[in-house]
């Protein structure tokens, strides 16, 4: 059986039910592990499952990135999200007139030297709004949509970036 190795349960109850939508059962290592720092997420990925001791698992990585703060927080988004969270996030987007950011996700299974990405192009929203989801999810408004990811989780779990990456994965492993 495919594992996830993942301290977030919230990403693990996620993973679980898109993989099950597909007929994939998936078991849970729930421990974190030590995320190497790199400048793209695919390379986080890549050298963070180097360093781990599970065979048969798979790791995601994502983060979100705002096009008018040069893309930060980006490979930063989790250490963000510990410390100024979402409205550290909305206080540096004071005024800013282009709010567009893109959710990345990327997903990496030990063994392979290939990665599964998701991506969902959005805005930021001017305020956190609505109760579900988690992470940045209420201050993310996809494109052609008015609510927040937390406003609409059903929504989200039809497009999110985790999901987009999810369906690669699955398509995959399908071959």
């Amino acid at each position: 059986m495919l594992r996830f190795v993942t301290s977030n349960e919230n990403k693990f109850r996620e993973a679980r039910d898109i993989m099950a939508a597909h007929g994939i059962e998936i078991g849970w290592i729930k421990e974190g592990y030590t995320e190497v720092q790199a400048d793209t997420i695919e390379e986080v990925v890549r050298e963070s499952l180097k360093i781990i001791p599970y065979e048969d698992v798979f790791i995601e990585d994502s983060g979100i990135f705002i096009r008018a703060l040069g893309g930060f927080p980006g490979v930063y988004s989790a250490y963000v999200e510990n410390t100024i969270k979402n409205p550290g996030i909305l206080k540096l987007m004071e005024g800013v007139e282009d709010r567009r950011a893109e959710f990345v996700s990327v997903i990496g299974v030990s063994g392979e030297d290939k990665v599964f990405k998701g991506v969902v192009k959005g805005n930021i929203a001017h305020s956190i709004r609505g109760e579900g989801g988690f992470g940045y999810d209420p201050i993310f408004i996809p494109e052609g949509r008015e609510k927040t990811f937390a406003e609409d989780p059903e929504y989200k779990s039809q497009v999110s970036h985790r999901r987009r990456a999810l369906d690669e994965f699955v398509r995959y492993l399908s071959e």
